[in-house]
């Protein structure tokens, strides 16, 4: 379905969020990198790219070379990483990110992503957004998205339960996380609305944030 905007009012008592696709738009960078390895590698670019997005590099290497190494694929992906770090060029951010995190300043939240400190770091400071204070990357994981140990890790140190969790998420991959964690999701962007989330928006403009007097966060989405 297309990312036109479902109404809803969900309540949490901490969001998740993931980065690129939700918070970041770093398609330019990834379609450039990725397209690049796809070429390298005698692969279709546009198939290549239905398999990336919402996972850790090494994990799309292993569902699109299954027969290669695993050491060969996370050395493979280290290159692509200081790659994808190095050119921000069109990393801006999702619209409505910067007043969304504002929103969300003093509540509890996180950011559980596949990038590494150093990539999230770059694209975050990229697109003029403040990272939040606490962080579930690349390096805090045993598995990659559709994995759900990320967002577990993120409730666990947010200390709320998985199911007063309301994860943001763009890609399959991670759709398919949050709702492994229990989770509610909020689908953002033109890919999210394929994968089944609670809600879909188009972009994020489409929430409003209230903080309750009970401590609970109400999303009205729409």
């Amino acid at each position: 379905m297309p990312a036109t905007a479902t109404p809803a009012v969900l309540t949490a008592r901490a969001l998740l969020l993931d980065m690129d696709g939700t918070l970041v738009n770093s398609d330019a960078v990834v379609e450039r990198i990725w397209r690049g390895w796809a070429e390298r590698h005698g692969l279709d670019g546009d198939e290549v790219m239905k398999v990336v997005h919402g996972r850790q590099g090494h994990a799309s290497m292993a569902v699109l070379l299954p027969d290669r190494p695993v050491e060969q694929n996370l050395a493979d992906n280290a290159r692509m990483l200081a790659e994808e770090t190095a050119d921000t060029d069109g990393v801006v951010e999702i619209p409505g990110a910067s007043a969304f995190l504002a929103a969300l300043r003093g509540l509890p939240h996180a950011l559980v992503t596949s990038a590494d400190v150093a990539l999230s770091t770059a694209r975050m400071n990229a697109a003029g957004l403040p990272l939040p204070e606490v962080r579930i990357t690349a390096e805090s994981v045993g598995a990659s998205k559709p994995d759900p140990e990320g967002f577990l890790k993120g409730a666990a140190e947010l200390g709320v339960d998985p199911a007063d969790c309301v994860v943001f998420e763009d890609s399959g991959a991670g759709i398919a996380a949050g709702r492994a964690a229990g989770m509610r999701v909020v689908g953002v962007g033109p890919r999210a609305g394929f994968h089944g989330p609670d809600a879909v928006v188009p972009d994020l403009t489409h929430v409003r944030v209230e903080a309750r007097a009970d401590g609970t966060v109400r999303l009205h989405i729409g």
